[in-house]
């Protein structure tokens, strides 16, 4: 087991990010407690880089998103976004460039070929939702709680929805949005925003533990399997089918299909070469 500061966005900043890795699983772990992390501008620099490297890094086979502190992540950092007001164009452009990075930041979970799953120990609001929710998998304290309170402060946390309104019901997702009040992690869990919700103090362990099953699975296969979850979820019922039966019998054709089968034919355990 290694931990480590990622590499950092400038070298005269400390890195918000830490990373640990245990068994192949990648623990990204965000550091910056006394801004109830935030996803600054470093932060999502941080991530970002992270999230590609372990993109071409073969010997990562799923990743872990934690938190230090009392809070998971509290969404932007307002103080940063506001202290650009004073720009010739009222931070417009600096804006911009914050929620396109924020955009890009959450769709490369999505893309990643390996699974993520959040630890979510705190508070989760705006943005810190947001991560929950796009990553593949949650699981929450029972101290966690969740938020898109940005209609509070007359923002409406419209790129948070994005992500939200793909994890639970409309109705539910408008609820949250709307009054910006605050969901338990036991709520959250009903509505399908979390997977599982264990004691204080157990949901970094229990994310590792559930990211290591998962990782004993064909790399292949689930590069495969996450893709087609996400492409078909767009699709109408019927484009749907059509798609995943062409992936399931290119999945078929592949080396791991075949030994996987083959061995459950054999009742042995099989050996993945992830191809």
């Amino acid at each position: 087991m290694t931990i480590q500061a990622a590499t950092a966005p400038s070298a005269h900043l400390p890195s918000p990010l830490l990373r640990e890795t245990i068994n192949g699983i990648a623990v990204l772990t965000l550091d910056l407690p006394k801004s109830r992390n935030a996803l600054s501008e470093a932060m999502l620099a941080s991530l970002q880089a992270q999230l590609d490297a372990i993109r071409e890094d073969n010997a990562v086979r799923a990743v872990v998103i934690a938190a230090n502190g009392p809070a998971f992540s509290s969404g932007h950092d307002l103080k940063e976004l506001t202290a650009r007001r004073a720009d010739a164009d009222n931070g417009r452009a600096y804006f911009a460039q914050i929620m396109t990075a924020c955009s890009t930041m959450m769709q490369t979970i999505v893309n990643l070929p390996k699974p993520v799953v959040a630890a979510v120990q705190g508070l989760a609001t705006a943005a810190g939702c947001q991560l929950v929710a796009t990553c593949d998998l949650a699981v929450a304290s029972n101290k966690a709680t969740f938020a898109t309170p940005g209609i509070d402060i007359g923002l409406f946390c419209s790129t948070p929805m994005v992500a939200l309104t793909r994890n639970i019901p409309r109705k539910h997702a408008m609820h949250m949005l709307l009054t910006g009040e605050p969901v338990s992690a036991q709520r959250a869990q009903e509505l399908g925003l979390v997977n599982e919700v264990v004691a204080a103090g157990e949901e970094r362990q229990a994310a590792i533990g559930l990211a290591k099953k998962i990782a004993l699975k064909s790399a292949y296969t689930l590069k495969v399997g996450k893709e087609a979850f996400y492409r078909q979820a767009e699709m109408s019922l019927a484009d749907a089918y059509r798609y995943t039966a062409q992936v399931m019998t290119e999945n078929m054709l592949a080396r791991d299909a075949q030994e996987g089968i083959g061995a459950f034919i054999e009742k042995r355990a099989p050996k993945w070469e992830d191809r």
